[in-house]
């Protein structure tokens, strides 16, 4: 067994991302492709937590050879968070990568942008699916649903695929190379009362792999790194203590909604009664006065309720 660093924690993803060899180890296998050219595209993450989230970005431009043998230039958007995040948070990232006029390859005739391949590793689960690795990949289709072989580069540059990894659904599966290699961010793996460090089994990695392990290994001992992790726990447990007081104002507020609720529903009720008993005195021949005097009632809330 070995103890590696936590790379749910940002500063440890960061600085595992920033060796290009794991990089390009942890993004060919994600993307099920050869990377011939990886770079880091510089100053491009962004690590926002004072808003509630944890949110960690960043962006690579590669060459992949794809299966058919032919080479693509693409842009690579990998986004992790370990907190759920509003979705609208990814999209408006998505949104800058399509206006930024780097992402634009000049061709002799035209311009085209790169095409986008979307990554996003979460801390937390999706609703109904189940599988810790979900690939959403687009089909070029005509009217009768049929498979439109080949690619154009207007639409290559409008949409894009994208690759989600559950973190909770990992589970210790070691299906396939991919899941094996995951098990850097199982958190099953944590290790007891610390949750910097993960115990990992090395046996279960691919020889090609163990780079990853060994620049985690570093992480763990990096002083750099763990002053950050540390930081990440503080303004964690604010987020949660944060949290805490805003659900218990919400547990508040609905218990005050619940009593007023219960308050008007009671009034009507009353309302309803007193509508019976002016209907039945009316039927006997009394009049609004008597009617106000027989029920001590204000003459005007009679008139209202009749």
């Amino acid at each position: 067994m070995t103890l590696i660093a936590n790379p749910i924690y940002d500063s440890v993803f960061k600085y595992m991302m920033e060796d290009e060899r794991v990089a390009n180890i942890l993004l060919s296998a994600l993307l099920k492709k050869e990377l011939l050219e990886l770079q880091i595209r510089p100053h491009e993450y962004t690590n926002v937590q004072r808003t509630g989230i944890s949110l960690f970005r960043m962006d690579f431009s590669a060459k992949i050879r794809d299966e058919k043998g032919e080479e693509h230039l693409v842009l690579i958007e990998l986004q992790k968070t370990w907190l759920p995040t509003e979705t609208l948070r990814f999209r408006q990232y998505l949104g800058t990568q399509y206006l930024s006029r780097d992402n634009v390859r000049k061709d002799p005739d035209s311009q085209y942008g790169l095409p986008i391949i979307s990554i996003y590793i979460l801390g937390h689960t999706l609703g109904e699916l189940k599988e810790p690795i979900i690939y959403v990949r687009r089909r070029y289709l005509d009217y009768e649903d049929n498979v439109i072989e080949g690619k154009d580069k207007f639409i290559e540059s409008l949409t894009h695929d994208s690759i989600i990894v559950q973190i909770p659904f990992l589970r210790k599966r070691t299906r396939n190379r991919l899941e094996r290699l995951l098990n850097i961010f199982d958190q099953d793996f944590r290790l007891e009362g610390n949750d910097h460090l993960l115990e990992i089994d090395e046996s279960l990695f691919h020889a090609e792999d163990v780079p990853v392990l060994t620049r985690l290994l570093k992480a763990g001992v990096a002083p750099d790194v763990r002053r950050s992790m540390d930081v990440e726990d503080e303004i964690l447990s604010e987020i949660e203590a944060r949290d805490t007081a805003i659900m218990q104002k919400d547990q508040l507020i609905r218990q005050k909604d619940q009593a007023i609720q219960q308050k008007d529903q009671a009034i009507q009720q009353k309302d309803q009664l007193i509508r019976g008993m002016i209907r039945m005195l009316e039927q006997e021949g009394l009049d609004v006065r008597q009617i106000a005097q027989k029920l001590s009632l204000p003459i005007e809330q009679i008139k209202q309720l009749r």
